[in-house]
């Protein structure tokens, strides 16, 4: 079969499901796939398969694709293509279609939020019998999966999501270190603590904001710095009316001081490089992107004992706490503060962890043998 695939993701938003594509493109590229793209006209899905090095077929809008199925059966026969890859739920109404018209093709969908109710009717029955293989981000979906997709078990596949630990080792000297810290307002001698991600309710960025301040109120004499990583505007994925929310809490509590709102930032590596002890107090996450990132940089991790969190997470690479219990945080950040030693320790085997079990190499390996119809020995669908 020709090593080509399409991936489709109709998508206005901006998020790590819309960032998925463009991130695997080069290494399928670099392990012999040609990755196309089908994206809506305008959208930043669309720029980053440009950024990726794919010119992406574009359509006006979601609601038309179905109207867009000759276009884009006469472009998958023009490209010789005979894989496609859906990310939203519903953009398989458009890959069901496509593989129902040519029954050829092999569709793939990876559900990377996490399904929340059953999908058994007549209609998800249809576009789901025509998918080859579904892709569960994480333990937690792919049960989840189970109970709600009228899939057989052996069609979903757990497929752990992974990067390329490379950008997240060090590489600023000490004054650039020291440079950026002063950036971020914190103080010398201070232990940095960061929160990464889209300021949106349900990422625990209140829950994190009452542990500091009763870190504050408990161990008055701990030198520590909050450092909240992520877009201020709906532009940059942000829910405003929450930033806003957080700032008049913070403010409320004393501690406009002692935590910085970055804004944007494209230099996460390099945030990760400054901070000491990195925070994801996420409650259901489908997976933790963020989690092996922080790892990947060899940082102490503390995050949420739900979701997908306690698959990465464990007692010799970081601490889990309740989502919702502020108390439970204060007692983790305290133990972390007061011991660089732990730090460093969980850090290194963090890191371990990643390159060990959630490099994109390696996804994108497993990713192919499915394309091509082969899954590797000792991995199977179930």
């Amino acid at each position: 079969m020709s090593h080509k695939v399409l991936h489709i993701c109709l998508s206005s938003g901006w998020g790590g499901l819309e960032m998925y594509p463009s991130r695997i493109i080069p290494e399928l590229a670099r392990q012999g796939w040609q990755a196309h793209g089908l994206a809506l006209a305008g959208s930043r899905v669309a720029e980053s398969f440009r950024e990726a090095g794919v010119e992406p077929l574009n359509l006006a809008s979601r609601g038309r694709a179905l109207l867009a199925v000759g276009r884009v059966l006469a472009y998958l026969r023009t490209h010789g293509i005979e894989v496609i890859h859906c990310h939203k739920s519903s953009d398989l109404r458009l890959g069901a279609l496509l593989a129902t018209l040519r029954p050829s093709l092999r569709l793939f969908f990876t559900d990377h939020m996490g399904v929340t109710r059953p999908k058994k009717d007549p209609y998800h029955r249809w576009a789901y019998g025509r998918v080859t293989r579904l892709f569960s981000i994480s333990e937690a979906t792919r049960q989840r999966n189970l109970a709600a997709f009228p899939l057989p078990p052996e069609r979903i596949r757990r497929l752990y999501l992974g990067i390329d630990p490379a950008p997240y080792a060090p590489r600023l000297d000490d004054e650039e270190r020291s440079v950026l810290r002063r950036e971020l307002g914190v103080p010398e001698g201070a232990v940095a603590i960061g929160l990464p991600g889209r300021l949106t309710p349900g990422k625990g960025q209140e829950v994190w904001v009452e542990t500091l301040a009763g870190l504050a109120e408990g161990q008055p004499s701990l030198a520590w710095h909050g450092v909240l990583i992520g877009g201020l505007t709906a532009g940059e994925g942000s829910d405003e009316a929450h930033v806003a929310n957080l700032k008049q809490r913070i403010a409320a509590l004393g501690l406009a001081s002692r935590i910085t709102f970055t804004g944007f930032r494209s230099d996460l590596p390099r945030l990760f490089e400054v901070l000491d002890i990195v925070c994801v107090p996420s409650r259901n996450e489908a997976f933790g992107l963020t989690v092996i990132e922080a790892m990947a940089a060899g940082k102490a991790v503390i995050g949420s004992n739900s979701g997908a969190i306690p698959e990465l997470l464990d007692g010799e690479t970081g601490r889990l706490a309740a989502p919702e219990d502020a108390a439970a945080w204060t007692e983790a950040l305290a133990e972390l503060v007061v011991d660089g030693e732990l730090r460093r320790r969980l850090g290194q085997a963090a890191r371990h962890r990643v390159e060990r079990d959630f490099t994109l190499t390696a996804h994108v390996a497993s990713l192919i043998a499915e394309y091509a119809g082969s899954p590797e020995p000792g991995q199977p669908c179930s």
